[in-house]
């Protein structure tokens, strides 16, 4: 099921872009900022009523600055509509300054009386709106505001978050140490690019948009975004229907080498996933005690035994691309496989095994999709995954840099790099994809496709989206116990525009 339900723009933005917007929208273009305020509010009000029409009673949640400003006039909107409405100061609300002390001031007027947080405050509530931390929080939530986040978290009422979930790190998408689990985010001028990674597609639930009226050319003053949302409908305009005249060798051949001793389904799958999206031809590199047993598992995927250099020569030749890793291991037969593929000059897709043998060795080359998830990618960067997960958009900036192919970090919100360096986020599939097989599968896609001919930076886009599409179509029967096949039939219907 995607996270994201409504057609967003595509453009992501840093907190400081977003910042920056707002700041040439206030001071170049002369709009009020208390005017972009109440638009935040009005439509805020709007996402609330739209989601949850019959709450009658709310509470809102403020903080101390702009963010708390917009919960003010939204709590002032609800106020005058006949709701039962409840405001939590989390902060002296004398210390306020501009815009926010003005909604604050507008508030008393409707009669509500604020109070401060208790651990009783949400009991009788049936929408909470978190207000208390926008874009600018740079340090672990602690304090009352710890204590208030997590009575949220714990309340059965709906949950409205504005501009951002209070807690998440607006650039990373981490928590800082907790942040509100939001069922709705209504959020503004700039879509944020925390909340489309990591733990930001956890808490920011469905996210809705509105750009406060700001004009186009704001937006053209603040450089280019960080990164673009991918969606699969932009990206599918390649998968052509073909030609009545076609025949398999219009369409690659893919070369699938890996499957070491106790491996053999990792080969397979990434072999089935090539076929699936449209290669014309698969074959498998693997032990020779494994080929005829793959054979008999898929008859249409040509399965070799190579335990030599000289037998793998012949395969590299007739390949259009290769990918490698699903299996593959690290002995030294891995080893000298993975060199001499290394010297083939064809596209490779490097997975797994073979991006810990690449670790080693170092070798950069811009016809190279690489495919980690967070651990492969701590041992490209000679980190730990935890500093590969502190930022993401960092560290595929880092991969990027030292390796120059497409790099697919994968995880929540999976990030892609060109071979220009420009990043864009996938923010579809689901926790189901939490299992064996799953990267082999992506592997195997992403290699299809160009086998195809379709332009590497591209292939390597569609593929993810491909794959998680595939993994969200058969999570409808359960996300507990998807298993990487099950994504087989979803694949061929999406490649087939079905």
């Amino acid at each position: 099921m995607p996270y994201v339900k409504q057609n967003l723009p595509v453009n992501l933005y840093s907190a400081g872009q977003v910042r920056e917007l707002d700041r040439i929208a206030i001071e170049e273009l002369g709009i009020a900022g208390y005017i972009l305020m109440q638009r935040a509010a009005t439509f805020s009000y709007a996402v609330l009523k739209q989601c949850w029409p019959e709450a009658q009673s709310i509470g809102v949640v403020c903080g101390g600055g702009n963010n708390a400003g917009d919960g003010y006039l939204l709590a002032k909107l609800a106020k005058e509509d006949g709701k039962q409405v409840f405001v939590i100061n989390m902060f002296n609300p004398d210390n306020l300054k501009g815009d926010a002390a003005k909604a604050y001031s507008d508030l008393l007027t409707t009669k509500v009386n604020p109070s401060k947080f208790l651990s009783t405050s949400f009991d009788s509530v049936d929408v909470i709106v978190d207000a208390m931390f926008g874009t600018g929080l740079d340090r672990d939530v602690e304090g009352k505001c710890f204590d208030a986040i997590n009575a949220i978290n714990t309340s059965v009422a709906k949950v409205l978050s504005i501009d951002i979930p209070s807690g998440l790190d607006a650039d990373t998408g981490n928590r800082m140490k907790v942040a509100v689990h939001a069922d709705v985010t209504a959020t503004f001028i700039g879509l944020k690019q925390g909340m489309f990674t990591n733990d930001g597609l956890a808490v920011s639930g469905q996210i809705k948009f509105n750009n406060l009226e700001v004009p186009e050319e704001v937006y053209l003053t603040v450089g280019n975004p960080t990164a673009t949302r991918l969606v699969f409908d932009e990206l599918n305009s390649v998968l052509i229907p073909r030609y009545r005249n076609s025949h398999k060798g219009h369409f690659g051949h893919v070369l699938v080498v890996g499957g070491d001793e106790g491996y053999i389904g990792a080969a397979r799958m990434a072999a089935e996933a090539a076929a699936r999206v449209g290669a014309g031809l698969v074959s498998i590199a693997t032990r020779s005690t494994h080929a005829s047993v793959l054979s008999a598992m898929r008859p249409e995927i040509m399965t070799h035994g190579v335990e030599s250099l000289d037998a793998l020569m012949p395969l590299i030749k007739r390949a259009s691309v290769i990918a490698i890793g699903p299996g593959l291991g690290q002995s030294e037969w891995a080893k000298l496989l993975f060199a001499r593929v290394l010297e083939s000059h064809l596209p490779i897709v490097i997975d797994a095994d073979a991006l810990n043998l690449l670790s080693e060795e170092g070798h950069a080359a811009d016809n190279w999709v690489m495919t980690p998830h967070p651990g492969e990618a701590a041992r490209l960067l000679k980190t730990d995954s935890k500093c590969i997960q502190s930022d993401r958009f960092n560290a595929i900036r880092m991969l990027h840099k030292q390796y120059t192919g497409p790099v697919v970090l994968k995880g929540c919100g999976t990030l892609i790099s060109d071979t220009e360096g420009q990043l864009s986020i996938c923010h579809a599939g689901n926790p189901g994809m939490s299992s064996g097989g799953m990267g082999d599968v992506l592997t195997g896609v992403i290699a299809g496709l160009i086998a195809q001919g379709i332009e590497i930076n591209h292939a390597t886009k569609l593929g993810v989206c491909l794959h998680a599409d595939a993994a969200d179509r058969a999570a409808k029967a359960g996300e507990r116990g998807l298993m990487a096949m099950d994504l087989m039939p979803h694949l061929r219907n999406l490649v087939n525009l079905e």
